[in-house]
């Protein structure tokens, strides 16, 4: 009789499906298309893109439900401070915790440490944690009044702004030790929740007291302290954490991935936040909140992109550690194709946006229209961005991603400050998607120095 061909009865003579259906009577044989499917639901990388997905949405859907409700109570310039104070959240970002989330989700893949070194390390993460946010508490203390008279932002929320930013790495140190065990529903469910109680307080606090922009910060102040407290009491419970712990070498460890990150962040706050304060300072508060709105509403890409690296990331290095060259040049295939549906997600952004955002944030905020699509451009180049930066973190030499970070944070600046005062809010949207390209070039660049990909040899081998 022979040996079976592959997808084929013993026999030769039937396919696969169609024995096991006469096998099982009552069932029937799957479909190309089902197969496929039901091959994508065990992959590892489609269930967890799926929950991160949903998560990301159902987290996104809330800033969502609440903005016309924000735009309509606090208006332009109300909204426009809140906008400032995301943005010196932005600033913080590149200092308070030296990225000590990132660096304890990269030691879980140094030969599977034991539970207790990981346990030291995230101890240890959390001191220098401790340490950045009082180092930057008393620089913001010192600079209150210039700082606040750049931001139009009380004096009193300055220090404030670093109480948020610690406790978000106290919830993301939490988050990442879920993403790189792949508990993406664990994940999922303290996103959501945090998002549910802001919106809660911030409705209550906003429209239920008339409290304006303030109700609005207080109301993140609050979640985040809570959510902080709640991440440390399920890192205790799965021994994850240790007070009384002192490992200087994991202290230097965590240093040496998070220090040459600083430019990298710094970098980022130039590109991503750095033009609100421009366009405050160039066209006021008003169109500063306005600005905002529409960077808010480009936002939804960035989080569709966010969710599904923080499912390809983990799935990207246990490829890599793999090394199998066929498995490399399909990964480069993929890359591809996403970067083209990506782009034709911002060409759509040009057509519709404009008529989504009078629709949801008011006719005050019509004209936040004008700069949609140019938005929506950067966030796929932002998308893109992400598919190649996983190659540096995993390198770990990530001194020149900070370098070509800056530098197109430097030019975003440049570009702002010449566009802005000739093309106003939409000035900005350019020279955020100019730059974004730009850093999208370089990281890839970049990239494929420090870990080489079958860019070219994937596409000959694919067309052959």
């Amino acid at each position: 009789m022979g040996y079976a061909k592959p997808g084929l009865h013993p026999s030769g003579r039937f396919p696969r499906a169609w024995w096991a259906h006469r096998a099982r009577p009552g069932t029937w044989p799957l479909s190309r298309g089902a197969i496929v499917l039901t091959r994508l639901r065990s992959s590892a990388l489609f269930s967890g893109a799926a929950t991160y997905l949903v998560s990301n949405i159902l987290n996104a859907a809330i800033p969502f439900l609440l903005l016309p409700l924000l735009t309509r109570y606090l208006g332009p310039a109300g909204y426009g401070e809140v906008a400032m104070f995301m943005v010196l959240l932005g600033a913080l970002e590149s200092w308070v915790g030296l990225s000590v989330a990132g660096a304890a989700g990269r030691k879980y893949y140094d030969g599977a440490p034991d539970a207790r070194a990981l346990r030291d390390f995230i101890a240890a993460g959390l001191q220098l944690l401790l340490a950045t946010a009082l180092l930057a508490a008393g620089v913001l203390w010192l600079l209150r009044a210039p700082l606040a008279q750049a931001l139009e932002l009380p004096p009193r929320w300055l220090p404030w702004a670093v109480f948020v930013s610690a406790c978000g790495v106290v919830v993301n140190i939490r988050l990442g030790q879920w993403q790189v065990r792949h508990e993406a529903r664990r994940f999922g469910t303290l996103q959501i929740s945090q998002g549910l109680l802001g919106m809660a307080l911030s409705l209550l606090l906003v429209v239920g007291l008339g409290q304006g922009a303030d109700g609005r910060i207080t109301a993140q102040i609050v979640t985040a302290g809570l959510f902080a407290l709640l991440a440390l009491a399920l890192l205790r419970r799965d021994a994850l954490l240790a007070f009384l712990v002192w490992r200087p070498a994991y202290l230097k460890e965590a240093l040496a991935f998070g220090l040459p990150l600083v430019p990298h962040f710094a970098g980022l706050f130039l590109l991503n936040a750095l033009d609100r304060v421009l366009v405050n300072a160039k066209l006021g508060l008003a169109e500063a909140g306005v600005y905002m709105v529409a960077v808010q509403l480009a936002n939804a890409m960035g989080l569709v992109f966010d969710a599904l690296n923080k499912a390809y990331g983990p799935w990207l290095y246990e490829r890599l550690q793999r090394d199998r060259p066929e498995e490399k040049r399909r990964i480069v295939r993929w890359t591809y194709a996403w970067f083209v549906v990506v782009l034709l997600g911002a060409a759509l952004a040009f057509q519709v946006g404009p008529r989504l955002v009078g629709l949801i944030a008011g006719e005050r905020f019509a004209h936040a229209g004008e700069v949609i699509g140019w938005l929506a451009l950067g966030q796929a180049f932002n998308g893109m961005y992400f598919m190649v930066t996983n190659y540096i973190f995993y390198s770990r030499r990530t001194g020149a991603l900070a370098l070509a970070t800056v530098g197109s944070g430097l030019v975003h600046v440049g570009l702002v400050l010449g566009l802005v005062p000739v093309w106003g809010i939409e000035g900005a949207g350019m020279a955020f998607s100019i730059s974004m390209g730009l850093r999208f070039g370089l990281t890839w660049w970049v990239a494929q120095r420090r870990h080489p990909m079958p860019w070219l040899r994937a596409v000959v081998a694919g067309s052959s």
